[in-house]
């Protein structure tokens, strides 16, 4: 008579329920996003210059006159936080908001001077942050990981989220 392996299969390490929280991907992705934004809020408020603004100078240093909507799609986040946040950068002097000339409808959301000058000195923050962040890994690493997290983005784009996203 054959012998059968009469041993439950052992799940892999993402599957156990008494990983670490330190073995998780999930929660190493969530720990170092919040250290990072942290160190980059700590370096860009003296600025006057929130972590929400941040993510919109950001896209508008790289390229100005998007409409809402765009930068909503640009930086991930839902088209009322965006409004509320431009509202606030509008009254901050660091965005206008002007009527597209090609379709009333729309409204493009523009650099002031303050909010472009801005971009000298803040980014060189972002980059001392990340430099930070990245001690101790290579050239190499650095692309390794960049493209490991892009693949982590690409793998859950079409996963069911409810039908919205989360800012």
């Amino acid at each position: 008579m054959p012998e059968t392996n009469s041993k439950a299969p052992v799940p892999p390490a993402e599957q156990r329920y008494d990983l670490p929280l330190e073995g998780s991907v999930g929660y190493q992705l969530r720990m170092a996003n919040r250290a990072v934004q942290r160190n980059l809020q700590s370096q860009i408020e003296p600025h006057g210059v929130t972590l929400g603004m941040w993510y919109f100078l950001r896209a508008l240093w790289l390229e100005d006159g998007l409409t809402q909507r765009e930068l909503s799609q640009r930086i991930g986040t839902m088209e009322p936080t965006t409004l509320s946040a431009l509202a606030t950068m509008e009254r901050s002097g660091l965005v206008t908001r002007e009527r597209d000339p090609h379709d009333r409808r729309k409204l493009c959301v523009r650099l002031t001077e303050r909010g472009r000058s801005l971009q000298s000195k803040l980014i060189p923050c972002a980059n001392e942050v990340i430099e930070r962040a990245t001690t101790g890994m290579s050239g190499e690493e650095r692309a390794r990981l960049i493209s490991c997290l892009a693949q982590v983005q690409r793998n859950l784009a079409d996963a069911p989220s409810g039908g919205r996203d989360i800012d």
